[in-house]
């Protein structure tokens, strides 16, 4: 059985799916480039798997999974049984999947509510409710990081992985003030750090991302 990720690297669900495959050094993973820009996920073929036509979206053998926190877990639980990114012990479990609920409900709400009107829609500049959405975001996660190292506790977890990939993207948006955010200043360096951040976040996309969004937002001053 062959795993095959749909994917686009700029995507921030897609590198934290990249970095949980880095992470537990999933071999032989196939990949699919799905360009939303060039609307590959409305197509026909695609839809017939995804209704939502979203990404990142997997496939094991006639398994078909899409929601990147979902994939994420799902591949713990499949390659990485005992693995401290995602223990089985009940309360950190349950502040982990906390923390992967935020970002789904909160961080990466906050990236799209500003990046779609920029890619999608032609806008060029980011408006002010959308911006602080961001700040908000931020202000939760400093609170989160206040008495530990990690998004989730006194260790690295998935949450870390998918909470890192948004607000990394977030930072591009809306630059993170040190300032006013050394906690998750501190953060960001340390989880820039680890292995699997690199090869799953930084050189798969994030730069790519930062990229994609100076060209769209430079179409205003043409």
């Amino acid at each position: 059985m062959v795993l095959t990720l749909y994917k686009m690297d700029a995507s921030p669900p897609v590198r934290a799916v990249y970095m949980v495959i880095e992470a537990l050094s999933i071999p032989n993973v196939k990949y699919v480039d799905v360009d939303l820009l060039a609307e590959d996920h409305l197509k026909e073929e695609f839809l017939k798997l995804n209704p939502q036509h979203t990404i990142p979206m997997l496939t094991d053998d006639k398994f078909v999974i899409w929601d990147s926190h979902a994939i994420a877990t799902y591949l713990l639980n499949k390659y990485g049984k005992g693995s401290s990114y995602y223990p089985e012990d009940p309360e950190k479990r349950a502040l982990i999947e906390m923390r992967l609920h935020f970002d789904s409900g909160i961080l990466y709400p906050a990236l799209r509510e500003n990046d779609e009107p920029i890619f999608f829609w032609g806008e060029t500049t980011f408006k002010p409710e959308g911006l602080a959405k961001i700040k908000s975001a931020y202000d939760f996660t400093e609170k989160f990081l206040s008495d530990s190292p990690w998004i989730a506790g006194d260790d690295v977890t998935v949450a870390d992985m998918s909470c890192v990939a948004t607000i990394g993207s977030l930072d591009a948006l809306l630059p993170i003030n040190e300032k006013e955010y050394p906690k998750i200043t501190s953060w960001l360096k340390r989880c820039s750090e680890l292995d699997f951040y690199q090869r799953g976040n930084n050189v798969k996309g994030l730069l790519e991302f930062k990229a994609l969004l100076k060209q769209y937002l430079s179409r205003g001053k043409e």
